[in-house]
């Protein structure tokens, strides 16, 4: 949630741009700048979007493995083993050379 602390005019922005850099780092908080009054974007500062980034990336992982559970308790997909073993049959066939004739 946006505190109406952090809600800036983008001309506000432009006109002390190093003041709301200082604040963006030390703060670790979002602002909104607005153009005419209404919301026109959000900015953060480097190290708080690439922590973010990398949360996202993580729930996006745990989602993937709990869809994967979900699957496997519904009975669908098919045993390691099954999979495993024809994984490798295709791979030992790419990995055959190829006879040419001269």
């Amino acid at each position: 949630m946006i505190d109406p602390r952090d809600v800036f005019a983008l001309t506000d922005f432009q006109r002390n741009a190093k003041s709301h850099i200082k604040r963006l780092k030390r703060t670790g908080r979002a602002q909104v700048l607005t153009v005419n009054g209404r919301a026109a974007v959000v900015i953060q500062d480097a190290a708080t979007y690439q922590r973010e980034m990398d949360l996202a990336a993580r729930l996006a992982e745990y989602e993937g493995v709990r869809a994967a559970l979900e699957q496997a308790d519904a009975g669908l997909g098919r045993p390691f083993e099954e999979f495993d073993r024809e994984f490798r049959a295709r791979v030992m066939r790419r990995r055959r050379p190829s006879r040419k004739s001269a």
